[in-house]
């Protein structure tokens, strides 16, 4: 009798407790990804439509309800066309499989190497485009500049980033406390209300952002304004203590190892 005292107790309260909870927590990161990107937008249209479908459902609205039924289709085509960015990235993202892992502590000592450089090049203005990764692989990204696997230090970042030098405009791939790559080019962002004053760098930075979960630290060749491009949000002229809590807060904690990048 206490086995099957037990089963029912499992079967009658734990199970529901877990699928409640389960739901809510997917429910919850679901939310995370789509306030992150302009799928909210999509999420409040189709809740929209849904109310007005179970209206005129209700209401036996005959006319409206074939005129829905007409227009579906098309509607799940255009949104998937327009928002093609947006669900790219959230799918990206769920790929991560970070969601159910214990985030491992990462050595944090390669940011002051990249504060220091940062700080130096923009009093001297010259622009420069650093790139950390989290857990999307940036293999593509590494493949359009030049191996490098060497240890990070102010001094490299200076010189890869000095006028004249070779790999000066592209961008900088650091995993942990390695730059991997230089001279990368990164995808230029297509958002139409970007602000017009941001240059190439900028929209390249904002770009990225938009389809991975890179941290980018941009350095405006212009004015000497440090800026940072995450979650597809650009955080323009920061101050220095302002940069190095964003990418402690960033950065310090990450999921899987870009193996591919080391490999």
């Amino acid at each position: 009798m206490d086995w099957f005292a037990g089963h029912w107790f499992v079967r009658e309260y734990i199970v529901p407790i877990l699928d409640i909870l389960l739901l809510a927590y997917l429910i919850y990161k679901s939310y995370q990804i789509l306030v992150q990107t302009r799928a909210v937008q999509l999420v409040k249209g189709a809740l929209i439509m849904g109310l007005i479908y179970l209206a005129a459902f209700f209401l036996r609205l005959s006319t409206l309800l074939w005129i829905l039924n007409l227009l579906v289709p098309g509607l799940v085509i255009g949104i998937a066309i327009i928002f093609q960015p947006e669900l790219r990235r959230i799918f990206t993202r769920i790929g991560t499989r970070t969601w159910f892992r214990l985030r491992r502590r990462v050595r944090s000592y390669h940011l002051d190497a990249v504060l220091n450089a940062a700080e130096m090049l923009a009093a001297k203005r010259c622009g420069s485009l650093i790139v950390f990764t989290r857990n999307i692989g940036l293999n593509t990204i590494i493949e359009t500049g030049t191996r490098m696997n060497a240890d990070l230090s102010s001094s490299l970042i200076l010189t890869i980033f000095t006028d004249g030098s070779p790999l000066h405009d592209g961008a900088v791939v650091i995993h942990e406390d390695k730059i991997i790559a230089a001279g990368c080019f990164l995808p230029i962002s297509e958002q139409p209300d970007i602000r017009r004053s941001f240059g190439t760098r900028h929209r390249a930075a904002l770009g990225l952002a938009e389809e991975t979960d890179a941290v980018i630290l941009v350095v405006s060749e212009e004015n000497g304004t440090i800026s940072l491009a995450y979650d597809a949000n650009l955080l323009y002229d920061l101050s220095l203590p302002e940069v190095s809590q964003v990418l402690k807060r960033l950065v310090e904690y990450q999921g899987e190892a870009l193996e591919e990048a080391e490999a």
